[in-house]
């Protein structure tokens, strides 16, 4: 099981050179990677955010190890072609170190679709997030796009350069446990970013539904985010080396997201990723 550091470029994170410092540290201290949240607004008392991608870029120019990646960027707020672009350029940065998730987004007072007109109702945005991934793989790919769909068109476009070696960009997509419709949508693509799971034996029941619904879990990422609450203790309280026995590829976890100081999150990267002795380690 590798570990991520999975935080938002809020407040005292608000500050492009600092993250990019910041993932050195990571990089020293033995993380495996390190994911940044894609917001425009969040919930008082956060007030300054920063853009993932341009924080992610710099840190992918000071590094050489870690994964990277924006998780979750809401897709249905996002142009599909613009992310394509942005994403292999990111990932040329990283020489291939890029994994990209997806997802619908949530929708709340303050949050980031219904002050901007966008798609509030779950289902369409379902179907939109859908819609765009299906763009954006293609337009990645450097193949020829011809797309007409409900909510995007493409007119014979191929977009080059491609990933380096010839690489496909691993998608990840997000969902609430248990809900069924984010399932089926993960087993399509390379992974699932699953939230509010607390006990490992529901990834038995997780596994059986992705390998339902097509997905191959031999090369499929199972990733939990280890959830804090205010006191900085994580809410996923099993053992770690549990979630590793059932099958998580990837554990991330990390401070935040309110109250959030450049001090404090260094000291929690530089401690290194959780330790844990008992439970067999699941290798892909």
């Amino acid at each position: 099981m590798r570990h991520g550091l999975f935080v938002p470029a809020f407040d005292g994170l608000a500050d492009p050179r600092g993250l990019a410092d910041l993932a050195v540290l990571a990089e020293e201290s033995g993380w495996d990677g390190f994911f940044l949240w894609d917001h425009l607004r969040y919930s008082a008392p956060v007030r300054d955010i920063l853009d993932p991608y341009l924080c992610l870029a710099l840190m992918a120019a000071r590094t050489s190890r870690l994964v990277l990646g924006p998780m979750v960027t809401p897709l249905v707020r996002r142009r599909p072609q613009v992310v394509a672009r942005q994403a292999v350029t990111l990932d040329l940065i990283a020489d291939g170190r890029l994994v990209m998730g997806f997802g619908i987004s949530d929708d709340y007072p303050g949050g980031d679709l219904a002050a901007f007109g966008e798609v509030t109702d779950p289902v369409a945005r379902g179907r939109q997030l859908d819609e765009g991934i299906e763009v954006f793989e293609g337009l990645v790919s450097g193949a020829s796009v011809q797309h007409r769909g409900e909510f995007y068109t493409v007119d014979d476009v191929s977009f080059h350069p491609t990933p380096p070696d010839g690489r496909r960009i691993p998608i990840w997509t997000a969902g609430r446990w248990p809900n069924a419709a984010p399932i089926r949508r993960a087993a399509r693509h390379d992974g699932m970013m699953v939230i509010q799971m607390t006990d490992p034996a529901d990834v038995v029941e997780l596994r059986a539904g992705l390998e339902s619904a097509g997905a191959n879990l031999s090369t499929f990422d199972i990733v939990l985010w280890g959830e804090r609450n205010a006191s900085m203790e994580l809410v996923v309280d099993n053992d770690i080396g549990a979630w590793a026995q059932a099958g998580v590829t990837w554990f991330l976890t990390g401070p935040g997201p309110l109250h959030l100081t450049f001090d404090e999150v260094r000291r929690y990267i530089a401690g290194g990723p959780p330790r844990y002795a008992s439970s067999p380690v699941v290798s892909k």
